[in-house]
């Protein structure tokens, strides 16, 4: 029997997420899953579209990384890089510090916002969904909310966490009754657990979040799996997953009843979301990162929609797409998985049409994907929304 680290060493590497996923594709592709049929013949034209997206955003294929940094430019705004103009006079290892408390602050209020929130931001834009989201986030951080320190706005601590609450992150992300936040209340929470997390782990974050730079830089090089490994070993508690080993929360994982060896299925999606985004911190503070394409593609909405948009994916129940479904539902973990596994599929044959073998997932996600998930969302769809509506509490997507 495998002891409680072993096995939460195990949930939480990334070659276990994609060995899992593909498991389940093997399935798919045997016509033996309950809940999606696959139409491997649609990947090629799948593949086609991501790559006419890819040409409309990056005609030079100069495409950055997946990353919360893309994100708070929404609108053609460089808003990190004024704020980043104004941080000359401090050394590369204080500003990666705050960048690290920006980013992970940042992507853990990224899950889905919901389609009638918008937020308007200090120049008068009104941005929605991730951009918006990411927006606020930026606004906020700036303003101080999440520092103790009132010399020393730009920065998150763990005592301004800990006693934030939903009314204060509400009031920062202007929800008001006629424009709601979804799960507002679990965004909340999850800031008040990392505050709890930072104090807990001295080891790791040496009392500040931004130390965990130092702690990954300190061998002059990181691997990617290294940064996500860390991530989830300092914010694991963080998560309130229903699924608990041994008064562990595992977080982004669920049960499915044809996974094996135990039904479950680790995707780890906002974690791994903020190892990509961190890569560049590290990478433009001249830390080497390493072996990239250990993490898996983002089992979110938008990847997710895109294979169901394009017909890669057929649910065999066409009502399900009318019901409001929970992250847990074994058709939402089946959807997730089988985003992971397909993305891999995908990258290769995006690679093999724009001729660039070499191009790593976390740029084809960027140009990429997401951004093909987003658009065919807006074609199929008025209000722009995924194809199937899934229940958030605002810790999941």
């Amino acid at each position: 029997m495998a002891s409680t680290a072993e096995t939460l060493a195990l949930l939480r590497d990334p070659a276990t997420i994609r060995t899992r996923c593909h498991a389940l594709l093997a399935l798919a592709e045997a016509d033996g899953l309950d809940h999606f049929a696959l139409r491997a013949e649609r990947i090629e034209g799948a593949a086609e579209y991501v790559v006419r997206t890819i040409r409309a955003r990056h005609p030079d294929l100069a495409i950055p990384y997946h990353a919360r940094w893309r994100h708070f430019g929404a609108g053609g705004r460089d808003r990190w890089g004024e704020l980043a103009a104004g941080l000359a006079g401090r050394d590369a290892g204080a500003v990666a510090r705050l960048r690290v408390e920006l980013c992970i602050v940042s992507v853990l209020l990224d899950a889905g916002a919901g389609a009638p929130w918008r937020y308007r931001a200090a120049d008068g834009a009104v941005l929605a969904r991730s951009e918006g989201l990411a927006v606020a986030s930026l606004e906020a951080f700036r303003a101080g909310r999440f520092s103790d320190d009132p010399r020393d706005p730009l920065r998150a601590d763990a005592q301004a966490l800990a006693r934030l609450d939903a009314t204060a992150l509400g009031r920062a992300f202007g929800v008001a009754p006629d424009n709601p936040l979804d799960g507002l209340k679990g965004r909340a929470a999850l800031l008040r657990n990392l505050g709890a997390a930072v104090t807990a782990r001295p080891d790791l974050f040496g009392g500040r979040l931004g130390g965990l730079f130092d702690h990954l830089a300190a061998s002059g090089t990181v691997g990617a799996a290294g940064i996500l490994a860390a991530i989830l070993d300092g914010l694991g508690p963080i998560w309130p997953g229903q699924i608990v080993l041994h008064g562990v929360p595992l977080g982004d994982v669920w049960r499915h009843p044809q996974a094996a060896p135990d039904g479950l299925v680790p995707f780890h999606k906002l974690s791994q979301w903020l190892a990509y985004s961190l890569v560049e911190v590290f990478e433009e503070a001249g830390i080497p990162v390493t072996r990239l394409d250990a993490l898996t593609g983002l089992p979110e909405y938008r990847n997710g929609g895109l294979l169901l948009d394009t017909g890669v994916l057929a649910l065999r129940d066409p009502a399900l797409a009318a019901t409001p479904l929970s992250v847990d539902h074994p058709a939402i973990v089946e959807w997730r998985a089988l985003t992971v596994a397909l993305l891999d599929r995908l990258a290769d044959r995006v690679r093999a049409q724009l001729g660039r073998p070499e191009m790593p997932l976390a740029r084809i996600l960027e140009g990429g994907t997401w951004a093909a998930g987003r658009r065919i969302a807006a074609e199929r769809r008025a209000d722009g929304g995924p194809p199937l509506r899934v229940i958030s509490d605002g810790t999941v997507f």
